[in-house]
């Protein structure tokens, strides 16, 4: 693939298969701070919707791709923060749609649906992922930390009304972690809400890759195969506890596992070296941490990745 600056993969993904990303952010900037999130701390907090990156250079980007290459299961929005903070996102959805036959998925925290145009925008998707881990402001408080102007019942009713108007498939991810949402009580709270808004699919998900939070500690799978039948629909677990084996990711994988074996680096130093998007790094090291091949180790604010076999050996990570 070229080295376009807003388009990243095609990557594997749990639930697009072959999945090209399209990231209209400049890094973390998102309207929430999950405990849970893959790339680490939000940055940018923020509820103002404005043209982040140039819609002129997404747009040229993706017809690049089209024409050049245009393989993938789906053409995703999502990256390095909410993309419906994007003002464009709807034109740019609209330009996939008219110009290539792949499906157009949207990934949001949904927290900017209770806005008609962005309910308008986000329906000309085929599929979007909204998100749904709390039932009260409280509880909305300690596990997504929302900027301050955010409501979780504004939340709930933005969804709803997505539902009512939007013909296309709509999933909802439910993201667990123990001792924070996932008491049985709470869930059937996140269930009884997630029946109110009536997606099509709800998915499981806990955290098998680097949180934001150390205390972000991920379920099993025996505990969240318990939880899933107090959805309707029943919920099916997406959380990969064991990796897949195709032969890119795994010569990725391997090729990120070498370079830790010589030296500890963050994420971001990983993405550098190598040219990925961080969203690919994070699956990289996702799989290598379930298999125990590198721990972490946090120095400040800053989490380093590094090979076991380095453990207690007393490099220098400044």
């Amino acid at each position: 693939m070229k080295d376009y600056k807003y388009l990243f993969g095609p990557v594997p993904s749990r639930r697009f298969g072959r999945s090209l990303g399209v990231d209209l952010n400049p890094y973390k900037t998102c309207s929430l701070d999950c405990v849970f999130c893959q790339l680490g701390r939000t940055t940018e907090s923020t509820v103002i919707r404005k043209e982040y990156v140039p819609t002129d250079m997404v747009l040229s980007e993706l017809k690049d791709w089209i024409e050049t290459d245009g393989r993938a299961d789906y053409i995703t929005l999502s990256g390095s923060g909410e993309p419906t903070l994007h003002s464009g996102f709807g034109e740019i959805l609209e330009f996939i749609c008219s110009e290539s036959k792949i499906p157009a998925a949207l990934l949001t925290n949904g927290t900017m649906l209770d806005l008609q145009e962005v309910r308008d925008a986000a329906s000309l998707a085929n599929v979007v992922k909204v998100s749904l881990s709390a039932w009260d402001q409280a509880s909305y408080g300690w596990v997504n930390r929302p900027h301050p102007q955010l409501l979780f019942d504004n939340l709930v009713e933005g969804q709803k009304a997505f539902r009512s108007q939007f013909k296309g498939q709509l999933w909802m991810e439910v993201f667990l972690m123990v001792g924070i949402n996932s008491m049985p009580a709470d869930v059937r709270k996140i269930a009884a809400l997630a029946k109110e808004i009536a997606p099509d699919r709800i998915q499981l998900n806990t955290a098998v890759r680097p949180p934001a939070e150390d205390f972000a500690t991920p379920l099993s799978k025996e505990r969240m195969e318990a939880l899933i039948n107090l959805f309707h629909p029943t919920a099916e677990i997406i959380a990969e506890f064991r990796p897949k084996h195709a032969n890119h990711i795994q010569a990725n994988q391997e090729t990120i596992f070498s370079m830790l074996q010589r030296r500890p680096c963050t994420a971001d130093q990983i993405a550098d070296i190598f040219g990925m998007h961080l969203n690919e790094v994070s699956k990289y090291l996702g799989n290598l941490m379930r298999t125990d091949q590198i721990r972490t180790e946090r120095k400040n604010t800053t989490i380093y990745y590094e090979a076991k076999n380095m453990e207690n050996k007393g490099y220098n990570k400044s």
